[in-house]
C-alpha cells in the first residue's frame, strides 16, 4: 500500500497545476469530493468559484493545486480559482496557444468576476487578440461558460509599459504614462470623465491591471496631480538639512509624501540629494518616518471626528433632519368661506346646479388682511363673519340664477316650476329657486315641450 501510495503521489505531483476532469461523488459541508480514477480529491469551498454550484454525479473540472500524503494515502486538493485554470482552458480551446504560436505572456484573475490575459504572437500576419475571441467570440464563449460567465478581457502584450499600460486599462482612454522606476510605480493621467472607468468597479479594473504589468499603477486627473506637486514641493522643502534641489529631485521620482520617502534605500537618497554623507541621508530618513507617522494619527483622527459627526447628526451617517415650526393654524370651522390662510386648503363650497368658483364675489380686502392675522396668532374669526361670507356667496349664487331664468323667459312664452324645498347649507340659499331644479314643463305655441334636467347632473344648463 505505501508503495502505491508513492506512486500516486509521485504522478498527481507532476500534474501539480495541471487541468484534471472528475466526478462529485459526494458533500462534506460545502467542500465536495471528486472522483478522479484511481483517486479522490477534494474541492474546497475557499477553491470554488463564488456563486457556482454543484450537484452529485455532475463533472467538474479544475485544476491540481496541492498533492500531500496522509497516512497511507494521497490528499489531492483541486481548485477553480487559481489563474493556472484560465491558462489550461485557453491551450485546449485556442490551438495557438497549444502550438506555441500565440503565448499568454501575463495573467491575472479575480474568479468569478473578472480576469484580464495578455497575449502576444510571433508570427505578425496573425492577430493575436482575434484568434484568442474566435469567430463572433465562439472560442472565447466556452471559457466563459466553464468559469460560471466570467468576464475575460484580452490584452496585447507590449514590451514598453507606455503602450502596455493603457492596454491594460482599456476600456479607458489614457492621456498619458508617467514611470517611476525608483519606485515601481505608473502614474497614470486621465480625463475626468474616464477617472471612474479607469478605475473600475471597487477598483477592480486598476487591480487587475497592475497585476498584469507588475506595477502599481496611480490613477489621477492632471489637476490632482498639480496638487500633489504643489503639496509635495513645499513639505519637502522643509525637511532640515537637505539640499535645495532635493525636493524636485524626489519630485521627480514620484515621491509625493513623507511615506514614500521614509522607504527609500540611503544610497539611492544620497544618488538624489547630491553626495549626501550617510549621516544626513540617515536624519532625512529619520525625520520622514516622524512626519509621516503624525500625519497617519492626524488623519486617523480626522476620520474618527467625521465618524463620530456623523453619528451624532443623524442614523446612518446622514444629518439629522431639522424641522420648522410652522404658525398655528385657526380651528377647523371657524373661518367659512374662502378666506385663504398659509398652509391651508380653501374649501370648495358646493352649490345646487351651478359650480361657483371658490372666492367669486369676496372682497379680496378680506383675503389680503388674513396672513398678517396669522402670523400674530391673533386670528379670531367669530360666527358673524362666517354668516356674512355666506351671504355674500349667496347673493352671487342668486345673481347668476337671475341671468339664467331672464334668458329662458325670452325664448319660452310661460314657464311654471316647482319651487325647491331642499334646506339651505350653510346659511346659503339655493339656486334652484325659479329654475324648477327637480322638474320644469315648459309650453312653447301650441304644443308642449317636458324638460327634465339629468340626475345626478350638478351643472345647469
Amino acid at each position: 500500500r505505501e508503495a502505491e501510495r508513492d506512486q500516486l503521489f509521485d504522478d498527481f505531483l507532476a500534474q501539480r497545476g495541471a487541468l484534471v476532469n472528475g466526478t462529485v461523488t459526494r458533500f462534506e459541508g460545502a467542500m465536495a469530493t471528486v472522483n478522479l480514477g484511481k483517486v479522490e480529491g477534494v474541492l474546497p469551498k475557499s477553491e470554488q468559484i463564488p456563486g457556482e454550484s454543484f450537484r452529485v454525479n455532475e463533472r467538474v473540472r479544475a485544476v491540481v493545486l496541492e498533492v500531500r500524503k496522509q497516512g497511507t494515502r494521497v490528499r489531492i486538493v483541486l481548485s477553480r480559482v487559481h489563474p493556472d485554470l484560465v491558462r489550461r482552458l485557453f491551450e485546449i480551446e485556442i490551438p495557438e496557444i497549444s502550438e506555441r504560436v500565440i503565448e499568454i505572456r501575463s495573467l491575472a484573475r479575480e474568479a468569478g468576476y473578472r480576469s484580464k490575459v495578455a497575449v502576444s504572437c510571433i508570427d505578425q500576419k496573425i492577430d493575436a487578440v482575434g484568434a484568442c475571441v474566435g469567430v463572433r467570440g465562439s472560442r472565447i464563449k466556452n471559457i466563459v461558460e466553464e468559469l460560471a460567465g466570467e468576464r475575460i478581457d484580452i490584452v496585447r502584450w507590449n514590451d514598453s509599459l507606455q503602450v502596455l499600460v493603457p492596454n491594460a486599462l482599456q476600456p479607458a482612454e489614457v492621456e498619458e504614462v508617467i514611470l517611476c522606476p525608483m519606485l515601481g510605480r505608473v502614474i497614470v493621467l486621465v480625463k475626468e470623465d474616464q477617472l471612474s472607468l479607469a478605475i473600475g468597479k471597487r477598483g477592480q479594473n486598476v487591480r487587475l491591471a497592475s497585476k498584469l504589468v507588475g506595477w502599481d499603477i496611480d490613477i489621477m486627473t492632471r489637476e490632482e496631480l498639480n496638487e500633489k506637486l504643489d503639496k509635495a514641493l513645499e513639505a519637502f522643502n522643509s525637511v532640515p538639512g537637505a539640499p535645495a534641489d532635493l525636493a524636485e529631485n524626489l519630485i521627480e521620482q514620484g515621491f509625493f509624501n513623507f511615506d514614500d520617502l521614509s522607504v527609500i534605500e540611503l544610497d539611492q537618497l544620497a544618488e538624489l540629494a547630491g553626495g549626501l554623507s550617510e549621516e544626513a541621508c540617515q536624519t532625512i530618513v529619520d525625520f520622514a518616518e516622524v512626519e509621516a507617522e503624525r500625519q497617519e494619527r492626524e488623519q486617523a483622527a480626522q476620520k474618527a471626528a467625521a465618524h463620530a459627526a456623523g453619528v451624532t447628526t443623524g442614523r446612518g451617517g446622514k444629518p439629522a433632519v431639522q424641522r420648522e415650526v410652522a404658525p398655528a393654524a385657526p380651528e377647523a370651522g371657524a373661518v367659512a368661506g374662502s378666506v385663504e390662510t398659509p398652509g391651508v386648503d380653501a374649501p370648495k363650497v358646493e352649490t345646487a346646479g351651478v359650480d361657483a368658483p371658490v372666492g367669486a364675489g369676496v372682497d379680496p380686502a378680506a383675503e389680503t388682511a388674513v396672513p398678517e392675522a396669522v402670523e400674530d396668532s391673533q386670528l379670531q374669526p367669530s360666527a358673524d363673519s362666517s354668516i356674512a361670507t355666506g351671504a355674500a356667496e349667496s347673493e352671487t349664487a342668486e345673481g347668476k340664477a337671475e341671468e339664467i331664468e331672464a334668458a329662458e323667459s325670452e325664448t319660452t312664452a310661460e314657464v311654471s316650476a316647482e319651487p325647491n324645498t331642499a334646506e339651505p347649507v350653510d346659511g346659503e340659499e339655493s339656486l334652484a329657486h325659479g329654475l324648477g331644479a327637480e322638474s320644469a314643463e315648459v309650453a312653447a305655441g301650441s304644443g308642449g315641450v317636458s324638460l327634465k334636467p339629468h340626475q345626478g347632473d350638478s351643472t345647469g344648463d
